[in-house]
């Protein structure tokens, strides 16, 4: 399975008015049909000029992530460029579950 991870640095001066947009934005994503689900996580880093997240979409298959950035990444990603410009700075990583674990305390 693979994760595809952006984490996002956010200018404080917007953060509020990010955290909502971004709250619209993932569903977009997932509309897609590229991913199975995602998680958006607060990066527990203390600065005084921005926040921290990660958006971790794990996708169909390697091809449906090709895919996504073939036919869906750029018009995505325009609209959070678009509306806040460099006081939002991301990079993106691709991560390959190798394996999984839970708890089952029955």
């Amino acid at each position: 399975m693979i994760i595809y991870n952006v984490t996002l640095n956010i200018d404080k001066s917007i953060h509020q008015e990010w955290l909502k947009w971004i709250k619209e934005h993932i569903p977009q994503v997932l509309a897609t049909g590229k991913f199975k689900e995602a998680k958006l996580t607060k990066v527990l880093v203390e600065d005084d000029e921005t926040e921290t997240y990660s958006v971790q979409y794990r996708a169909h298959s390697r091809d449906a992530l090709n895919s996504y950035y073939a036919e869906h990444s750029e018009r995505l990603k325009q609209d959070g460029l678009q509306r806040f410009g460099d006081k939002v700075l991301s990079f993106r990583t691709e991560l390959e579950v190798v394996d999984e674990y839970s708890v089952n305390f029955k």
